[in-house]
């Protein structure tokens, strides 16, 4: 299951909105019995219905599991030094070892 943030993120973004915009007007909550929308206040733009928000359940399912593959290849990338030196290395011997590298950090974790 999909976290509310990331629905309600894409519910916003279907109606030409940002949740960095609009965030101060809308409370996220979780009493124990789950997350639910506690304030909602976005200007031009109804709160959205639960059947509205588990319509983006599958889309904010890829959404998750995309931002952790990008967290787990951005570990893997190596320093900004590390990868200028193996650029450096490829232009001074015609090898591409930068380049088989982020194949294979994007091969070993693919995004959906």
């Amino acid at each position: 299951m999909t976290m509310l943030y990331t629905k309600v993120k894409l519910f916003l973004e279907a109606n030409s909105k940002t949740w960095e915009d609009e965030k101060e007007n809308i409370i996220l909550q979780n009493d124990g019995d789950g997350d639910y929308i506690a304030n909602w206040s976005v200007d031009g733009l109804d709160k959205p219905t639960d059947s509205q928000l588990a319509s983006y359940e599958t889309s904010a399912n890829t959404e998750e599991t995309n931002f952790r593959v990008d967290k787990t290849r951005r570990s893997q990338y190596l320093s900004w030094q590390q990868q200028m030196e193996m650029i450096y290395k490829d232009q001074k011997n015609g090898t591409t070892t930068f380049k088989d590298h982020c194949d294979k950090v994007r091969s070993d974790n693919p995004k959906e």
